[in-house]
């Protein structure tokens, strides 16, 4: 979850770096640090707890003068073994101080290499995993005097999920890096190259760049980049073009990063249905099985976490509906550890913003192994996950800075409803007229989300009333379900507040107990079209709600004005076919979120304790 860049060229590497860093702190902000080779032949090392902008202090206060060279490399730290302290600030180094190692991931078996270290009277002196690997690598190095053939050497011994990148003052004309399950690319450029965790760190210099694959390393310098496997093999990564500039990394004026990518939400939506309906039927981007792999399935798991997991929930309504398959849909995190019946005939719908998420990509595995096909839905293109799949749907929702997830999640559920799509199409559930038409009506639905961000001036007005409240409910059934899920997540993520959401058919079963005089409760209400009845019944619970002086905060269709006489507040949505409805009742929840964080005096883009893509287990 870390983040991670790396440098070798002709300009300025601290100075890349930092740039670098500071569109890769989304990952991790809990500490950061700088490793340059500098022209003198020495190893500098700065490193301070908390955000980058201490880094940068820490920097400008003691001279960057002794900090100049042109390779170099930068963290920005996501805390997972040891305090966020400045001993336990990345880069780590060797005794000599003339080796550094920045890390991501976990090592699994650290304990067990620490205490060997120790045995050999090696003084370690952080409380990290990390550090375990720069003395490993140091006594490597020292053994065949090759930093390339020493990274390797290491990775061979490490168990877990890691990227490494390493520099030693011996070599100050290349970096050495190392992939195994956590993201890395390597950035081309002209007379320099760059590796990071993610493009955002070096596309200000270059789009052009390569993906490595499992259990690779990669030795930069100036001229060129060369990759083998972890016994030395060569192997090659897959070269790719990215097509967003460093504009979309920027916040364009907007107060924050999560406000700009909520009002860029019409455009991902857009963006994530361009180019998959052709001559009449759905197109994957890829697919790497045949169209009867697709007619035979008659199981679907939907696995996922967090936010994901809300939008295949939305995506179990719409694929049993239109294809008439079971759909389970499961935590990442518990999926193979209960054992599920999986075989040949049951599709795993596999949904990572990043790609690298460690438990989804577990859950791949263990599908794969068990022979079941897989669909990835991804946002980051040749990710691990849709490489390790059978067939992937990419959402084209552009880079997302904001730790909190909004335009990825509504173009997961986009996403979803193709994936849905294109195995009815393929089992002949629905005709091609049908599938036309639904495509129709999703190619709507930029509109209809613009609409509602004309009501963000009053969902931000609302959001400063609801700044000191405890506790937030939130109600939903059927898709307006995993809309209350999300809005709760929000609030959790963003406010640090205690927010609960529930099918609103269980408030009389439990949670009823929980309200009381000026407690806010948001309601999310479906269409009095397209689903009568259960319009009836949450209209039911907004009165029993009322009844005992909560306060509701109603989300319902334009014209629904039997809801008014009981709603405390009322935020109105376009009327939209009841599937696609979540595509604008979460928009609201989304502004409410971020505006009651940002009263409360809480920083939006960055949540305490969170990263933006959890590489670890």
């Amino acid at each position: 979850m870390c983040g991670i860049v790396g440098y070798v060229g002709h300009r300025d590497a601290l100075d890349v770096v930092l740039h670098g860093l500071g569109r890769l702190e989304y990952r991790g902000y809990d500490s950061a640090g700088v490793a340059v080779l500098t022209s003198a032949g020495t190893l500098a090392v700065t490193r301070k707890a908390g955000a980058l902008a201490n880094l940068i202090a820490e920097l400008d206060g003691t001279g960057r003068a002794a900090l100049r060279g042109t390779a170099g490399m930068g963290h920005t730290r996501w805390a997972t073994h040891g305090a966020p302290t400045d001993r336990n600030a990345h880069p780590h180094r060797d005794a000599t101080g003339r080796l550094a190692v920045v890390h991501n991931g976990i090592i699994e078996n650290h304990a067990q290499l620490r205490a060997e270290l120790e045995r050999e009277g090696v003084e370690l002196t952080s409380d990290t995993d990390t550090e375990t690997a720069a003395h490993l690598l140091a006594a490597a190095y020292a053994s065949c005097g090759d930093l390339p053939l020493a990274v390797r050497t290491v990775c061979r011994r490490l168990h877990g999920a890691f990227t490494l990148v390493v520099t030693h003052a011996d070599e100050p004309d290349l970096i050495v890096a190392a992939r195994r399950s956590s993201p890395l690319v390597v950035g081309v450029g002209s007379g320099e190259h760059f590796v990071a965790s993610d493009v955002a760190a070096f596309i200000e210099h270059t789009r052009d760049a390569v993906e490595l694959g499992q259990d690779q390393v990669v030795t930069i310098t100036r001229d060129g980049y060369r990759i083998t496997d972890f016994h030395g093999a060569p192997a090659s990564g897959k070269p790719f073009h990215v097509d967003w500039d460093l504009s979309a990394a920027e916040k364009g004026g907007h107060d924050y990063f999560m406000l700009k990518e909520i009002q860029e939400q019409p455009s991902a939506i857009a963006n994530t249905l361009r180019g998959h309906f052709i001559d009449g039927r759905i197109v994957l981007d890829e697919q790497r099985m045949d169209i009867q792999e697709l007619r035979d399935i008659d199981k679907v798991f939907v696995v996922a976490c967090g936010t994901a997991y809300h939008s295949g929930m939305v995506a179990k309504y719409a694929i049993e509906h239109w294809c008439r398959l079971p759909v389970e849909v499961e935590l990442a995190s518990e999926f193979r550890y209960r054992d599920p019946v999986l075989d040949r005939s049951t599709l795993v719908v596999a949904i990572s913003q990043s790609g690298e998420t460690m438990d989804t990509l577990e859950a791949v595995r263990h599908a794969k192994d068990q022979k079941a096909r897989v669909l990835a839905i991804c946002n980051t293109n040749g990710a691990q996950i849709p490489r390790e799949s059978d067939a992937v749907l990419y959402t084209h929702a552009g880079p997302e800075i904001g730790v909190a997830a909004t335009k990825t999640f509504l173009a997961q559920i986009v996403a979803n409803f193709l994936v849905g799509l294109a195995v009815a199409q393929a089992r002949g559930t629905k005709y091609s007229d049908e599938v036309a038409r639904e495509f129709a009506e999703l190619e709507a639905m930029p509109a209809a989300v613009t609409q509602v961000l004309s009501t963000v001036d009053q969902v931000r007005e609302l959001g400063r009333e609801l700044a000191d409240a405890k506790v937030v409910l939130f109600l939903g059934r059927h898709v307006g379900f995993p809309v209350a899920l999300e809005g709760a997540l929000k609030l959790k993520e963003l406010a640090y507040m205690h927010a609960e959401g529930f099918a609103a058919g269980e408030l009389k079963h439990g949670p009823i107990a929980l309200l009381e005089p000026g407690l806010p409760v948001v309601v999310i209400m479906p269409s009095p079209k397209g689903r009568a009845v259960l319009h009836a019944k949450l209209l039911s619970n907004i009165q029993e709600i009322r009844a005992r002086g909560a306060r509701t905060i109603v989300i319902a269709e334009e014209g629904d004005e039997t809801v008014r006489p009981y709603a405390s507040h009322l935020l109105e949505v376009p009327a939209v076919p009841t599937l696609l409805q979540p595509l604008v009742s979460t928009v609201p929840l989304q502004v409410l979120a971020a505006e009651i964080a940002r009263q409360r005096g809480y920083d939006v883009d960055r949540p305490r304790n969170l990263a933006k893509s959890v590489t670890v287990e």
